[in-house]
């Protein structure tokens, strides 16, 4: 059996598809095929469902599917775990991001990247919780910035990282003179752009305004954080984003953030690995940096307890 006939099965298990498999592994498709073919006979068990086209895995390719992403992962941790002890610590870190975070994890990777200069990070952003946890478990990814609480994380390592909350963000001309904070019945006066219902930062607004026996209809629903401040800029919306935001960018002029009070719209963001030994040495060295910079310090510095200087 070879590591390569391995790789080429589970990336047909990941394409559904021959010729997407075969172009993903970067050989022709009937040398894909042949390799499946001679791991068939190795093991003595039928893997895939064939006919005119791929028609998915047999029971026995569906559970030997899962071997054969975890003997891959533990092969490229061995290669990794080699190559840090004869010259530091180098590779691709794969890093899975939720929305909100896309921004933030720059605060994570910089100190990541001056500690092990030779590794490299591939940013896969814009994914939900649950297909970061996912992907994790088929070791697909070696680390994931995730909303905590709305996913089972019994078979991964939890760091957390900080609380998000949601303030309004708004033009001048919109907001009244002096405002320094708004109620969530005052927030639903203005005209609105926000997030997409099935995004979290949306989904706390819509239970904090639930909380207050409020709902809102807002004129513009975006996927993307970065469209909220496009808009925003025009003058013509308000708009609630996660807080971290605010720290990473400066707001054009003309802008304010503003607090709003009343029930709480906040999120607890961490970072999870995998639990499973040896794992990935870089998810590991990921986690080892990101457990020294107390981002929750940097970020709500109010709720601080007061040891220890917070993340540069």
């Amino acid at each position: 059996m070879l590591f390569r006939q391995l790789e080429y099965f589970v990336a047909l298990a990941r394409e559904q598809h021959f010729a997407r498999a075969a172009a993903a592994c970067y050989v022709s498709q009937p040398a894909l095929s042949e390799a499946i073919r001679k791991l068939e006979r190795e093991l003595d068990v039928p893997l895939v469902r064939r006919g005119r086209a791929f028609q998915g895995l047999t029971p026995e390719g569906e559970r030997l599917v899962l071997w054969a992403r975890r003997i891959l992962a533990d092969h490229d941790a061995l290669k990794q775990e080699v190559t840090a002890l004869k010259s530091g610590l180098a590779g691709q870190l794969r890093l899975g991001l939720i929305p909100a975070a896309t921004t933030t994890v720059a605060l994570l990777v910089e100190p990541f990247c001056a500690t092990h200069p030779l590794a490299r990070v591939r940013l896969d952003g814009g994914l939900p919780t649950t297909e970061i946890v996912e992907r994790l478990r088929r070791f697909e990814l070696d680390a994931g910035v995730v909303y905590l609480g709305e996913q089972d994380t019994t078979e991964l390592t939890v760091l957390p990282l900080y609380r998000e909350r949601m303030v309004l963000v708004a033009s001048d001309d919109l907001l009244p003179p002096n405002t320094e904070k708004l109620s969530w019945q005052e927030v639903t006066l203005l005209p609105l752009c926000l997030l997409k219902p099935r995004i979290r930062g949306r989904q706390a607004v819509d239970d904090a305004l639930a909380a207050e026996g409020l709902s809102v209809a807002p004129q513009i629903e975006t996927d993307s954080v970065d469209a909220l401040y496009a808009h925003v800029g025009t003058g013509r919306w308000a708009t609630l984003v996660p807080h971290p935001w605010n720290y990473i960018f400066r707001l054009p002029v003309g802008l304010r953030v503003v607090p709003v009070t009343g029930a709480p719209a906040s999120s607890e963001v961490g970072l999870v690995t995998a639990v499973a030994e040896p794992g990935s040495v870089l998810g590991r060295a990921f986690a080892a940096v990101a457990a020294t910079l107390r981002l929750d310090a940097l970020f709500n510095p109010e709720a601080d307890a007061g040891h220890g200087k917070p993340v540069r």
